[in-house]
């Protein structure tokens, strides 16, 4: 295992670039840049190059020109697939950097950003390179003197708008299935993010990626990201971020070309705990581990905990317990649990919910403050609030922190209740022994993904995707091919 002072070390010899990538090469754009600081100790890592309108004008116009006349569309399946698992297979020998760079500018623990980020980001790369040539188009049935087709065309350009809590993950399972299909992308990363995108596109080139096809401009979402909205040559706009971010690219849509928009948005995920749950032990410390991962960063995090009026003392305990001895730190310190908070803007916001959830009655068992202020990085400890009611903030809006609100239920009908009573639909948990509880509770919750005695688990070959104001579309899985792909008929009179 790395060490601190080994990690220390490679940060010290770490070289960061802030600029744009448009097709094939380093841009400083117009010159106008901001400072990416690290939430890790508050010291600027470099400048960045923030891109607006003309920035995107410029990588759009790249990633047209390389759809409609460059090499990448008309490359056989098999052939994108390649350059995509080589692609796979740099990433690996870029790992220690990558994850290195993603612990710096937004705050996750190196183990967690080496170990689960980059895993999850080099199989998404393999496996849509893997899947590129087993993909067959449609044969229809049709009378004697006729042929039908049904084919899967690429759409065209893909802008891409990503968030900072898994920078790279996110990146990839929009990248991936869009170049997979034969589509050109426009990258919009967060710009509290932007130096692992930066980093993923020049490792793409060196993989064999034609010049236009994967294009990164960085800048502030309602400047870039709305000119990447707006853009006319822009065929389809996925996006993963805030609800209120996702109805400005849905007007983004309508006040341009109608393209479509796929949007994967918050989530207010309940963790349901029944007591007949056959391991109330292992219950309670992956209620802990969801909600503290990442430092609750994560739409799909479990912060409300529903736990059953007759174990509620118990499951609460165990989790308060845990939030105690979790050790926060140092992000790169391979010993770290949970890391630091992305910047002072996000601290502040949380600590807003902690402030009002105990003005509104709900008891503080633990945590609730700033820490770690002598690091000058930004750090909280770990909360857990019990006593919530349905009705409140705590319960019912997205804090996207390490903040957990404990409620109780005395059957299973109020439990559904509770978990469906939210705006969102993205995640749930469940924690029950009995088969037909199981199933039947899993397809009474409005989720897109429901976890049974277990949470955060999964693959690339499920889908992965919002109900409700979570969200539309599926990345992960060959699903998300969908959103890159148009459906064409040819028929052809014989």
């Amino acid at each position: 295992m790395t060490t601190l002072d080994e990690w220390l070390s490679k940060a010290e010899a770490l070289e960061l670039s802030g600029s744009h990538f448009i097709d094939g090469a380093e841009e400083a754009g117009a010159g106008n840049t901001f400072t990416s600081v690290s939430p890790r100790d508050g010291q600027a890592l470099t400048e960045v190059a923030d891109g607006g309108a003309a920035e995107i004008d410029a990588a759009v116009t790249a990633a047209r020109q390389a759809f409609d006349t460059g090499p990448w569309p008309r490359l056989a399946p098999g052939e994108r697939g390649q350059v995509l698992v080589r692609l796979a297979d740099l990433l690996e020998e870029h790992r220690a950097e990558l994850a290195l760079t993603i612990s710096l500018e937004m705050g996750k623990p190196i183990t967690d950003a080496h170990d689960i980020e980059l895993r999850a980001v080099i199989n998404t790369f393999r496996w849509y390179g893997q899947l590129a040539d087993k993909l067959t188009d449609e044969s229809p049935h049709t009378p004697p003197d006729a042929l039908a087709l049904v084919t899967r065309e690429p759409v065209g350009v893909v802008g891409a708008v990503v968030p900072w809590n898994f920078p790279l993950t996110l990146a990839g399972w929009k990248v991936a299935p869009a170049l997979a299909a034969g589509c050109t992308v426009v990258l919009k990363p967060s710009e509290n993010s932007p130096l692992s995108a930066l980093l993923l596109a020049r490792i793409a080139l060196e993989a064999g990626l034609p010049p236009g096809a994967l294009n990164v401009v960085n800048g502030n979402g309602p400047v870039a990201g709305r000119a990447l909205g707006t853009h006319p040559d822009v065929d389809v706009l996925a996006f993963t971020g805030s609800t209120a971010v996702g109805r400005h690219f849905l007007h983004y849509s309508a006040d341009s070309n109608l393209k479509r928009v796929w949007l994967e948005l918050g989530g207010k995920s309940p963790n349901i705990v029944l007591p007949d749950a056959p391991d109330l032990e292992k219950a309670a410390a992956t209620a802990a581990w969801g909600i503290f991962f990442n430092q609750g960063e994560m739409c799909t995090a479990p912060s409300r905990l529903l736990v059953h009026s007759s174990i509620a003392d118990t499951v609460t305990e165990a989790v308060v317990e845990r939030a105690r001895t979790l050790r926060v730190g140092d992000p790169l310190d391979p010993a770290t649990e949970m890391g630091a908070l992305v910047g002072e803007h996000h601290l502040t916001r949380v600590l807003d919910h902690v402030r009002t959830g105990a003005e509104d009655g709900a008891r503080l068992r633990t945590g609730g403050a700033r820490t770690l202020t002598d690091s000058g990085g930004v750090y909280l400890e770990p909360t857990v609030f019990d006593n919530v009611t349905a009705d409140s903030r705590l319960a019912r809006e997205e804090i996207f922190g390490p903040v957990l609100s404990v409620l109780t239920f005395d059957d299973i009908a109020e439990a559904v209740a509770l978990a469906n009573n939210t705006e969102y639909g993205l995640a749930a948990g469940l924690w029950t022994s009995d088969l037909s509880t199981a199933h039947q509770v899993s397809r009474a919750l409005k989720a897109g993904t429901v976890w049974v005695n277990c949470y955060e688990e999964g693959d690339l070959t499920v889908p992965f995707g919002g109900m409700k104001q979570s969200g539309n579309g599926r990345d992960k899985s060959v699903h998300a091919l969908e959103k890159y792909t148009e459906l064409k008929t040819t028929w052809i009179q014989l």
